[in-house]
């Protein structure tokens, strides 16, 4: 089988050497192209350096040339877009503010790009930088087990190779989903300097770039170094019409009951009537008057309605505002013919920014906030502005205040984010008998580290103070009596600078790495085969994380999401072993047939030893058609967040299954059991859910199948109408048992409404009033998740003629399963086709780029398609919006995105190249989405709505 062209098929079936070692190498090849060969970068999915043994696992290459053409400007968003990929957090998502944290300990990651493959998740995928493993993220908000790509600028970048299959044998427990490895820019002579500046249709968005490239190479020497930086503009939800409002087409119905002139329900302890009541419009200051026991009033208040909610998306953003400056360098020196040193070294530095609309301030048992001090708060009748007359007691009359100060500003999330990245190591080769084998030692340390500072946010403990007795107040250094009564502009600066405090948190992630490999041939097999090859190594790994929320949130005093610090380390120790075993070579059952055995050791100071092998086969059956076969079995330890993640929050959209109108007739006596009475309804559909770690976890266990073929027909090769043609086509499945995650938190609690079971109910607590006011949702061992499907590509080189060439690459990947079932087979809303909690997995996923070049001319036209979804419209289900009412349904329908680029060469200095293109060329919205928590799109799947996006770069080397 000849090599496929290198931009396209070569890079998308070919299998090699992973980590920094040398590429393949001839037995009988001269010192001089040793040298050569231990300059060689590598791609992945094999520990072996054996030309024969490439092709046996998928692995798809993002080329040099696919990044400039994508005109993107961070790893995350180009990996986001192949068609394998999942849903994973990006900058579209927002998601600071009520986010919380995950049940992982991970913190939110605001500001950070991620890569899932498979839609297993991006903890499970392992990401290398040449072949060594990169640092995890620390999210200034916990201890995250994924990688930030967002830390690796995207200007170094010379090729990114992704696999999709199992590799815990090959490269250990994180790489149950697949490997990312990212290639960095080396063989450079010369400079570069590249321009860029792009911006939406609607004028905002702005990215403006500029990279620098540098490099020399000698007879004995290589020295690349690169600086980069990007900015990348803020793009506001208020801008666009379908993230306006909270779920679109639904205007303020599903906004917040936390509103600028505040919502009160209290029980009057001398009528004993309650009252669900807001101050009108203008008025600051309201009496309550008790005999006024209806909503047509005259006392400054009228019964509360979803018309008084308040519109939180306006604050939002689409695109979260980031800077991203990076400088890396490394060097090599060949010491010997056959030895070579090198070191490397990288710093970047992100600064970032979330914004949440004005923290609001819910006080009393239906606020459900977990904290005692908001939850259980005691307001005084003597307080100057308390309109009532009388105590508002959350143990007797008091059930609900939701208060938005947009006094204090909206709430703003700053992040600051180093990484700092060096290693170094030796690579070497020797000879046996008449063979070459080849070593490599490394050591490299990487640090994350993160500080975020969060302006706009309340000290509840201080709120509680001026809300209570004057007198106990004025105790107080700088207390003064607050005003949550009346209207916008009723709570004074000096009210702000007694409960608005600046809260600042940081985290830490450090990897420490110790490797060395071994590989060569240890022997021919009998006749024409070739020989049995070999690759062993070790290598030695310390994870140390920590994170230090704010003293304010320590102690219990902050009004926002709760937590406490964290902090953890493990190590392990691993060895592993591949063999490449040819069966036969040039026999009538084809050209070549090849068994890979692999298997790695691992033992974890966390929970023990683990072994996971490998199995491979590889059949070239003849010069163009070759089939090849894998499986694994693999596991992920449980990361420092979820081992060790204390007690936090987040804030889910959840519906109570025993609030009115939702409530299904034959769930009401549970819900009577429960203690919810009789015409409840839910007054906030926003649940607080308490989270943490848990030393309890035991790794997840997974075992990966892949199969298929590439087949590059000979009558399209060489042809008047085709110079080549390429199928590749791939079934996966995956099977994880035990997987680490907490239960879907609308799952438990629909699953604790119609069962009653104590298995879901345990962790959910209810007020005197019916309302959730505890909701505990913990990381367990889970049943398991299953996925298979198929990925189908098509690869088509036309000749070059008078009209230039033309070049179509078509990816296709297809989801036929996926199941997520709980410990007790309780079955997890994800699966194929369907939209939930802010993620899908589609059925179709396709991308088709057909390129074009003349002379100095060239031209790109890529569409992306999404396939058709499905979601629960939930409480929209009244609203036209939702698509099937009858059936509580809306669908998603199919997108198609057409982005097109041109650019033109100029022959000065070393060459001058200038591009624009347009991405979204059509302005495609995505659909819109009822389940989403933000901005009422999928912000992982789709483009932002309104998102028409032009771009120039100019390209100079010299």
């Amino acid at each position: 089988m000849t090599s496929p062209n290198p931009c396209r098929l070569a890079f998308a079936v070919q299998l090699s050497l992973l980590l920094a070692v040398p590429a393949v190498a001839g037995a009988q090849e001269s010192t001089e192209e040793r040298t050569r060969t231990l300059d060689a970068v590598q791609v992945t999915g094999t520990r072996i350096k054996r030309a024969e043994i490439e092709g046996q696992v998928p692995v798809h290459t993002v080329t040099r040339e696919d990044i400039d053409r994508s005109g993107l400007t961070s790893i995350g968003d180009v990996i986001q877009q192949l068609s394998g990929s999942g849903s994973a957090l990006n900058t579209k998502f927002n998601s600071s503010g009520n986010f919380g944290f995950p049940p992982d300990g991970s913190g939110v990651g605001a500001g950070s790009a991620q890569v899932d493959l498979r839609h297993l998740g991006s903890k499970r995928v392992l990401v290398l930088v040449d072949g060594i493993r990169w640092v995890n993220e620390a999210s200034a908000s916990g201890v995250g087990a994924s990688t930030d790509l967002n830390t690796i600028p995207l200007a170094i970048v010379e090729r990114i190779e992704v696999l999709e299959d199992g590799a815990s044998s090959l490269y250990g427990s994180d790489a149950i989903a697949g490997v990312v490895n990212i290639i960095t820019r080396r063989d450079f002579d010369g400079g570069q300097v590249t321009l860029n500046y792009g911006e939406f249709g609607e004028g905002d968005g702005t990215v403006k770039g500029v990279d620098f490239a540098w490099g020399r190479t000698t007879e004995r020497s290589n020295l690349f170094l690169g600086l980069s930086h990007v900015d990348q503009g803020v793009v506001y939800s208020r801008t666009r019409e379908q993230s306006r409002f909270p779920t679109p087409g639904t205007g303020v119905a599903f906004g917040s009951s936390g509103t600028p002139t505040g919502r009160f329900i209290v029980t009057d302890p001398n009528t004993g009537a309650t009252h669900d009541i807001t101050p009108n419009t203008g008025d600051s200051d309201p009496t309550y008057d008790p005999t006024q026991t209806g909503c047509d009033r005259t006392d400054g208040f009228h019964c509360f309605t979803n018309a008084d909610r308040f519109n939180f998306a306006e604050y939002n953003l689409l695109m979260t505002p980031s800077e991203r400056t990076g400088v890396f360098g490394q060097f090599r020196f060949d010491i010997s013919p056959g030895l070579q040193w090198y070191a490397k070294a990288l710093y970047n530095r992100r600064e970032s920014t979330n914004q949440a609309a004005p923290e609001p301030i819910f006080l009393g048992p239906e606020a459900g906030t977990g904290n005692p001090q908001a939850d259980g708060i005691f307001i005084s009748a003597l307080n100057p502005y308390n309109p009532f007359g009388f105590d508002l007691d959350s143990s007797d009359n008091l059930i609900l205040i939701g208060r938005r100060p947009v006094e204090g500003g909206a709430r703003v999330f700053e992040q600051e984010v180093d990484t700092a990245y060096v290693s170094t190591g030796l690579e070497g080769s020797f000879d046996v008998r008449d063979t070459i084998w080849f070593w490599d030692v490394n050591a490299a340390y990487s640090k994350n580290k993160a500080e975020q500072t969060n302006y706009g946010s309340y000290n509840i403990r201080n709120i509680a103070l001026g809300l209570g007795d004057p007198a106990a107040c004025a105790a107080v250094a700088g207390c003064v009596p607050l005003n949550i009564f009346g209207g916008p502009g009723t709570i004074t600066p000096e009210m702000l600078a007694w409960i608005q405090p600046v809260v600042h948190d940081e985290s830490e992630n450090e990897l420490t790495l110790v490797s060395a490999n071994l590989s060569g041939d240890l022997f021919r097999m009998p006749g024409e085969a070739g020989y049995v090859a070999f690759a062993a190594g070790y290598e030695y790994r310390k994870y140390e994380g920590w994170y230090q929320p704010d003293p304010l949130t320590v102690r219990g005093d902050y009004n926002g999401v709760p937590s406490l610090p964290t902090s953890g380390e493990y190590d392990v120790n691993e060895v592993f072993v591949e063999f490449n075993v040819p069966i036969f070579a040039d026999s009538p059952l084809g050209k070549r047939l090849d068994l890979n055995l692999a298997g790695r050791y691992s033992d974890y100071s966390t929970f023990g030893g683990e072994f996971t092998p490998k199995y491979g086969l590889r059949w070239q059956v003849t010069d163009d058609f070759l089939m090849r076969a894998t499986y694994a079995e693999g596991f992920r330890a449980p990361s420092i967040g979820e081992l060790f993640g204390s007690d936090s929050r987040f804030d889910a959209q959840l519906r109570d299954p025993c609030s009115e109108p939702f409530l299904d007739p034959s769930l009401e006596p549970n819900c009577r059991t429960l203690g919810v009475p009789a015409g409840y309804a839910q007054p906030n559909p926003q649940i607080s859910v308490t989270t943490g770690g848990n030393s309890e976890l035991e790794p997840e266990r997974a075992r990966s199948f892949t199969t298929g073929f590439v087949w590059s027909p000979w009558f399209a090769s060489g042809a008047s109408w085709s110079e080549r043609l390429d199928f590749e086509v791939t079934f996966y499945r995956h099977d994880i048992q035990g997987p680490i995650q907490a239960l879907s938190a609308q799952a438990q609690l629909d699953l604790c409404v119609e069962t009653l079971d104590p298995l879901y109910c345990d962790g959910i607590g209810r007020a005197a009033t019916g309302g959730i006011n505890a909701f505990n949702n913990r990381l367990t061992n889970l049943g398991s998740i299953k996925t298979d499907g198929w990925d189908v590509d098509l690869y088509w080189t036309l000749p070059a003629g008078d009209a230039g060439q033309f070049k179509l690459a078509w990816q296709n990947s297809f989801v036929t399963r996926y199941e997520a079932i709980g410990v007790a087979g309780q079955r997890q809303p994800r699966e194929p086709g369907v939209e939930v909690e802010d993620s899908a997995i589609p059925e179709w996923t396709s991308t088709a780029t057909l390129d074009w070049s003349r002379e100095a001319w060239r031209a790109s036209w890529a569409v992306r398609h999404i396939s058709e979804l499905t979601e629960d419209c939930g409480a929209a289900v009244a609203f036209p919006v939702c698509s099937d009412q009858a059936r509580g349904l809306n669908t998603l329908d199919a997108t198609t995105y057409h982005d097109v680029q041109l650019g033109y060469r100029f022959d000065w200095m070393r060459g001058l190249e200038l591009t624009a293109g347009v991405n979204n060329v059509f302005d495609k919205d995505p659909p819109i989405c009822l389940s989403c928590s933000l901005n009422g799109y999928d912000a992982s799947t789709y483009d932002i709505p309104g998102g028409r996006f032009w771009y120039l770069r100019a390209d100079l080397r010299f």
